[in-house]
């Protein structure tokens, strides 16, 4: 399936179950990540990652969601491993695409993310769950972090905001 939202163009592609998950994953929904992914029980059921249960925000809250903090990127591993990676929607990953991973929010949803430290901004469609290390409140595709100018440094203040689409 391909769609545009302004000048962006997403295509969705959904990975086989048999590639690997992007992110450590142990349950979501009481179920292992592909059986969830399998049932369609993804949008905003809670999850556990390194024992740690994740309670995703409500579709209804998640249209108002806006947050200030770090963002990071992630993605470029995948494209030297053999086959593909799904994310935790059960979509194909691309590093090149304007995607993203978040703790809290349902899946899929739009967000325009703006890099404070230079004014550029892009909608992605969060598609995975993450970040899991730190203090970060969004994981980019190493694509989208390169559109906001902040892929050579790693990570980037950031403001981020659902959009209806």
């Amino acid at each position: 399936m391909s769609y545009k939202i302004g000048t962006f163009t997403f295509h969705v592609v959904l990975a086989p179950l048999e590639w690997p998950m992007t992110s450590d994953i142990e349950s979501i929904d009481g179920l292992s990540p592909k059986e969830a992914v399998r049932q369609g029980r993804v949008k905003n059921a809670p999850y556990v990652v390194k024992g740690k249960r994740y309670v995703p925000i409500s579709v209804a809250k998640s249209a108002t969601y806006q947050e200030v903090g770090t963002a990071s990127w992630y993605g470029n591993e995948t494209l030297r491993q053999k086959g593909g990676h799904m994310t935790a929607n059960g979509e194909a990953f691309d590093p090149r695409k304007p995607t993203a991973a978040h703790k809290h929010l349902p899946l899929p949803i739009h967000v325009k993310v703006t890099n404070l430290g230079n004014h550029r901004s892009i909608i992605v469609r969060v598609n995975d769950r993450g970040p899991f290390s730190g203090n970060r409140i969004i994981d980019l595709s190493a694509g989208a972090a390169k559109k906001l100018g902040f892929y050579n440094q790693g990570t980037a203040r950031v403001k981020v905001e659902t959009v209806e689409i």
